[in-house]
């Protein structure tokens, strides 16, 4: 898929102009021919071929519209992303987390104010969904999927090695740990070449450390020298010092049939910690675990200032080009309603957005999930997308560094607030 990316020609996004037959602006074309370029990152199953269906039904009743449906691996899209962005261009529908990320795009001019175009229609959502993707009470992006960051766990491991319950301190799971290691089972899979899943561990632990008003106080003030968040990035060291990843984890990817995801769907390792899409990733490049897949929180720190049930996660959702065709809002309606959401959240590809959806979730991990998402006291966006997009990379960046060992919980806090403090 990386190499399929790859050869997607940056000018193809013109962002609603061009060979298209629409005016600028998005007008609609009138009844003219109207290509509508959507990239996505769903380029596993179930969603993958879903959508691919639902691009089929549109254009079945609208066949002056093509819909160039654009599958992109997640990395490869965040890169190819920003230098379309970088050039003033977009995709006409675009997937985002909303966030800082999308907020630079708002102001850059370059996504559309759905607000009023999708008013009859956003009613639907729940506040929590719509929250990354709304900014100065104006709404630039549609929530397809909601969920939370967690600990994926095999439940036969965990009896090998004499667990018999889920971690619910970080002592508790630092023990866990060890009665893994000592079992002769890797306790935890990590896909460190990605940088991204290491941060979970950082942030969910400032959440608990320092706390949600914390986290978001230093998006004000560019300050992450404060001892709480030294501490975050000490206890994440006590884990490391521990050796709880696989061999050669800092190599590894996370989608892959030999990264993180396959590792634990093969069951070579006891834990992964990673969001409502683990499970389908683990048997879309491994085997799946079936019913010995079980899900826990994040634990507490003992003396933390956060709430032990407050959530870490996000969604994902969509974005138009400021320029993109009347098309482009069209179809993201189609997708957006609630026949075809509700079936993507039975089919176990994505949790809840619309109001009432939780029935609709039939898998019993992701109903945990659900659950345990409906009743955070609290959420916090991804930190990759919550905050500025420098910031958000200096966070996984040094936060890697951490894991590998060449920065200090020190340097991590003062490399991030360096790089905030330069925005």
């Amino acid at each position: 898929m990386i190499l399929a990316a790859a050869t997607l020609a940056l000018a193809g996004c013109s962002g609603g102009q061009g060979d298209k037959g629409e005016a600028a602006g998005g007008a609609s074309s009138g009844g003219g021919k109207v290509t509508v370029e959507w990239w996505n990152i769903s380029t596993a199953e179930p969603l993958k071929s879903f959508w691919a269906k639902k691009v089929k039904e549109y254009q079945a009743a609208h066949p002056n519209v093509t819909i160039k449906n654009v599958p992109i691996e997640n990395e490869a899209f965040k890169a190819k992303l920003t230098t379309v962005t970088q050039s003033g261009k977009t995709p006409d529908i675009f997937t985002t987390w909303g966030g800082g990320v999308l907020k630079q795009q708002v102001d850059a001019g370059l996504v559309k104010d759905l607000s009023s175009e999708a008013a009859t229609w956003l009613a639907d959502f729940t506040p929590a969904a719509l929250s990354a993707y709304q900014f100065s009470g104006k709404t630039y992006g549609i929530p397809h999927d909601i969920g939370m960051v967690g600990f994926w766990y095999n439940k036969a491991h965990f009896a090998k090695a004499g667990i018999t319950d889920t971690p619910k301190t970080w002592t508790e799971f630092l023990d866990a740990v060890k009665k893994l290691k000592a079992a002769g089972i890797t306790p935890i899979a990590l896909g460190g070449k990605e940088k991204w899943p290491g941060h979970y561990y950082w942030a969910y632990l400032a959440m608990r450390i320092a706390g949600l008003d914390a986290l978001k106080q230093a998006a004000v003030d560019d300050d992450f020298t404060k001892p709480d968040f030294v501490t975050a990035g000490a206890k994440l060291k006590e884990l490391v010092d521990l050796q709880p990843f696989q061999k050669g984890f800092l190599g590894a990817a996370y989608g892959t049939n030999n990264g993180q995801g396959a590792i634990m769907g093969n069951g070579k390792a006891a834990m992964e910690l990673m969001g409502q899409w683990a499970p389908i990733t683990q048997k879309d490049n491994g085997k799946g675990l079936g019913d010995d897949l079980g899900f826990f929180p994040f634990p507490s720190v003992e003396g933390g200032k956060g709430q032990p049930n407050d959530a870490f996660g996000g969604g994902g959702g969509y974005a138009v080009g400021a320029n993109a065709p009347a098309e482009a809002v069209d179809f993201l309606r189609f997708i957006s309603n609630k026949d075809s959401l509700s079936e993507a959240v039975k089919m176990g590809a994505v949790l809840p957005v619309l109001k009432g959806g939780e029935s609709d979730v039939k898998d019993p991990n992701l109903s945990v999930v659900a659950q345990t998402l409906a009743s955070a006291s609290g959420f916090q966006l991804y930190l990759d997308q919550a905050y500025p997009p420098a910031v958000g990379q200096e966070v996984n960046d040094s936060v890697a560094a951490l894991i590998a060992g060449s920065k200090t919980p020190e340097q991590v806090a003062q490399a991030i607030t360096e790089t905030a403090k330069s925005e």
